[in-house]
């Protein structure tokens, strides 16, 4: 029977985090099993930082970005005894089993402590990029879009008003989710994504075309991890980080570099970098983080370990992390296709 559950969050914050301790505490409380949480996401388990979690100690923070927990991007089997310390640590705070709340990282650091560790872990997907798999929606995707419609918004009265090409860069390492659905819902007259290489004359051409049509300005959003195609574009090789991977950010530089090259049109960058993981989460995300909070402490409860919360047709699932993991989740051919109906 479970009756005490650990909780972390991991990686990059994100709007919605909070909403999700917050129910996962509200139920487990209802099932009478206390909740801890760790600080600084594995770091906290691997030092001892913890806490116990109470309805008191949660309240107020359905509507607060980032996490009252703390975060970082340690990822245990980079750490001595990782692994080994994780079960150390179940065992002196004499923990049932731990709720991981986390991107594409953290939970394959969780799938790995599950399966070759036979940890009692349970996952919770976060990521504004979208991109874990088994599940339609992340907390704080949506939000995330928010902002990022917001910039696209603003900057169609600055472009109009000044006859300028105005490029937005926004996240999205591998996939595009966030650069698609606010280039969608913006009215962006081109989105660049890693998942879909582009053709900077191509798009040079196109902004032409809207010109010689009378529309003298154009919005251009951009993924900082779009690649162009083969051939077309050499672009600088970015330095890596600690993990071994490409520091990104930047790309939309370029891209409003090139366009006034090829075209003459004057071209503007905006880049939200972390804009877009902070501030209050919007209803959807606290309902969605609400759900998955609820869920979790529920499978937990029911010894579902292993596994990670899921949305699926308006519903929390259980999936197997396995499946979580096994794969990147891009943006679809046809949903980009629908964007592309408004390049032309």
């Amino acid at each position: 029977m479970v009756s005490r559950i650990g909780i972390l969050t991991g990686g990059g914050d994100c709007p919605g985090l909070n909403a999700a301790i917050r129910a996962i505490v509200r139920r487990a409380d209802l099932g009478n099993v206390s909740t801890y949480g760790f600080r600084a996401g594995w770091r906290g388990v691997l030092q001892g930082s913890v806490e116990q979690l109470t309805i008191s100690s949660t309240r107020g923070l359905l509507h607060r970005g980032g996490t009252m927990l703390g975060t970082s991007r340690v990822d245990p089997y980079r750490e001595e005894r990782g692994p080994e310390r994780i079960r150390e640590a179940l065992e002196v705070y004499r923990l049932d089993g731990l709720v991981v709340i986390g991107g594409e990282g953290t939970l394959a650091a969780s799938h790995r402590l599950a399966e070759d560790e036979g940890l009692p872990i349970l996952g919770v997907p976060k990521t504004i990029d979208n991109d874990v798999g088994g599940t339609d929606l992340t907390i704080g995707f949506l939000t995330a879009v928010r902002t990022a419609t917001e910039a696209v918004d603003r900057l169609h009265s600055t472009a109009e008003s000044h006859d300028r090409v105005m490029v937005l860069e926004v996240m999205g390492r591998h996939a595009g989710w966030i650069a698609t659905y606010a280039g969608m819902a913006g009215g962006a007259d081109a989105i660049l994504v890693p998942e879909v290489p582009f053709d900077i004359d191509a798009v040079g051409r196109h902004l032409k075309h809207r010109a010689g049509m009378g529309r003298d300005f154009s919005i251009v959003v951009v993924a900082e991890g779009a690649l162009p195609k083969e051939g077309t574009l050499e672009l600088e090789a970015p330095p890596l980080d600690e993990f071994g991977r490409p520091k990104l950010g930047g790309i939309g530089h370029t891209i409003a570099h090139e366009i006034e090259q090829r075209t003459g049109f004057p071209a503007r960058v905006t880049i939200l970098g972390h804009v877009q993981r902070g501030g209050s989460p919007t209803p959807m995300d606290r309902v969605l983080a609400t759900q998955m909070g609820v869920k979790a402490a529920e499978f937990a409860m029911d010894g579902a370990w292993g596994t990670m919360t899921a949305y699926r047709d308006n519903g929390v699932v259980p999936i197997p992390l396995a499946e979580a993991t096994a794969h990147l989740k891009t943006v679809p051919a046809d949903l980009f296709a629908v964007a592309e109906t408004f390049f032309g």
